[in-house]
Protein backbone atom coordinates (compact mmCIF):
# COMPACT_ATOMS: atom_id res chain seq x y z
CA UNK A 1 0.00 0.00 0.00
CA UNK A 2 0.78 3.83 0.00
CA UNK A 3 3.30 5.42 3.20
CA UNK A 4 2.26 8.16 5.12
CA UNK A 5 3.40 9.60 8.55
CA UNK A 6 1.18 7.89 10.39
CA UNK A 7 0.87 8.14 14.59
CA UNK A 8 2.68 4.64 14.50
CA UNK A 9 5.99 5.55 13.35
CA UNK A 10 6.60 6.78 16.45
CA UNK A 11 6.92 3.59 18.05
CA UNK A 12 10.12 3.10 15.95
CA UNK A 13 13.15 2.40 17.76
CA UNK A 14 16.81 1.86 17.32
CA UNK A 15 16.08 2.23 13.38
CA UNK A 16 20.03 2.65 11.58
CA UNK A 17 18.28 3.19 7.80
CA UNK A 18 15.18 4.05 6.95
CA UNK A 19 13.89 3.98 3.38
CA UNK A 20 10.82 6.35 3.14
CA UNK A 21 8.60 7.05 -0.28
CA UNK A 22 8.53 11.28 -1.23
CA UNK A 23 6.28 12.23 -3.61
CA UNK A 24 2.59 13.17 -4.44
CA UNK A 25 0.13 12.02 -4.81
CA UNK A 26 0.57 8.22 -3.61
CA UNK A 27 3.36 9.17 -1.30
CA UNK A 28 4.46 11.73 1.39
CA UNK A 29 5.60 15.23 0.44
CA UNK A 30 9.18 16.91 1.97
CA UNK A 31 7.54 17.79 4.99
CA UNK A 32 5.80 14.37 5.77
CA UNK A 33 9.28 12.67 5.67
CA UNK A 34 10.97 15.15 7.45
CA UNK A 35 8.08 14.55 9.93
CA UNK A 36 8.27 10.76 10.01
CA UNK A 37 11.74 11.13 10.07
CA UNK A 38 11.63 13.17 13.06
CA UNK A 39 9.48 10.78 14.92
CA UNK A 40 11.63 7.94 14.85
CA UNK A 41 15.37 9.27 14.25
CA UNK A 42 16.97 6.99 11.93
CA UNK A 43 20.68 7.09 11.56
CA UNK A 44 20.29 7.25 7.95
CA UNK A 45 17.51 8.11 5.91
CA UNK A 46 17.15 7.13 2.40
CA UNK A 47 14.15 8.94 -0.15
CA UNK A 48 12.87 6.99 -2.65
CA UNK A 49 10.00 7.25 -5.31
CA UNK A 50 10.64 10.90 -5.38
CA UNK A 51 10.10 11.37 -9.13
CA UNK A 52 9.68 14.91 -9.98
CA UNK A 53 9.90 16.26 -6.49
CA UNK A 54 13.22 18.15 -5.40
CA UNK A 55 15.12 15.94 -2.79
CA UNK A 56 17.44 18.56 -1.47
CA UNK A 57 14.36 19.94 -0.07
CA UNK A 58 14.22 17.48 2.36
CA UNK A 59 17.47 17.90 3.01
CA UNK A 60 17.41 21.19 3.83
CA UNK A 61 14.53 20.83 5.74
CA UNK A 62 16.19 18.28 7.85
CA UNK A 63 20.08 20.11 7.54
CA UNK A 64 19.52 20.85 11.38
CA UNK A 65 18.87 17.21 12.53
CA UNK A 66 22.76 16.72 13.19
CA UNK A 67 21.26 12.78 14.08
CA UNK A 68 19.96 11.77 10.55
CA UNK A 69 22.49 11.37 7.41
CA UNK A 70 20.32 11.97 4.72
CA UNK A 71 21.70 10.30 1.63
CA UNK A 72 20.09 11.11 -2.13
CA UNK A 73 20.91 8.23 -4.79
CA UNK A 74 20.37 9.81 -8.29
CA UNK A 75 18.58 6.78 -10.34
CA UNK A 76 19.06 6.84 -14.21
Amino acid sequence: GDTENIPEMKELQRIDCAFLPMNLPYTMTPEMVADAARSFKPKILYPYHYGDTDASKLVELLKNDKDIEVRIRRMQ
